[in-house]
């Protein structure tokens, strides 16, 4: 299975849908599905890196874990991801970006308030993982 992303048409809300081979993988896709709807990050460098454990929890709750901190970081520091790489850790996940602040890149669409629980999901199958969510923007 190869990695990807999309974003999906959804009524007044944004919708992303991501996939790889792997859980930590398909977060990675994920993070970088839902800059895409608000950002072009094209030509942008990254000039600082974060690092943040999640703790174990159910798929879903890292998913959602993983895209609020996304929305925190670029609420309260003004910064969003450019790269991530995950990492599993003791059922959780320890995620580290190459960020950017918002000053360095255009934005192109709604800035997202909120991860929706409805409609979530998150799971892993033999041909590897897959997830959808929507986010209030």
């Amino acid at each position: 299975m190869d990695r990807g992303h999309r974003a999906v048409p959804h009524t007044a809300d944004v919708r992303v849908e991501a996939w790889a081979p792997d859980r930590e993988g398909c977060l990675a896709e994920a993070v970088a599905a839902l800059v895409e709807t608000f950002a072009d990050t094209a030509g942008a460098r990254s000039d600082a890196e974060a690092d943040f454990t999640v703790p174990a929890g159910g798929d879903e709750d890292l998913l959602v874990a993983v895209l609020d901190e996304v929305i925190f970081r670029l609420e309260i520091e003004g910064t969003l991801p450019l790269e991530t790489e995950a990492q599993p850790v003791d059922g959780g996940v320890r995620v580290r970006w190459r960020t950017t602040g918002t000053d360095a890149v255009e934005l192109v669409g709604a800035v997202p308030k909120a991860v929706s629980l409805h409609g979530l999901r998150f799971s892993g199958t033999d041909s590897g993982w897959r997830c959808a969510v929507t986010v209030d923007v």
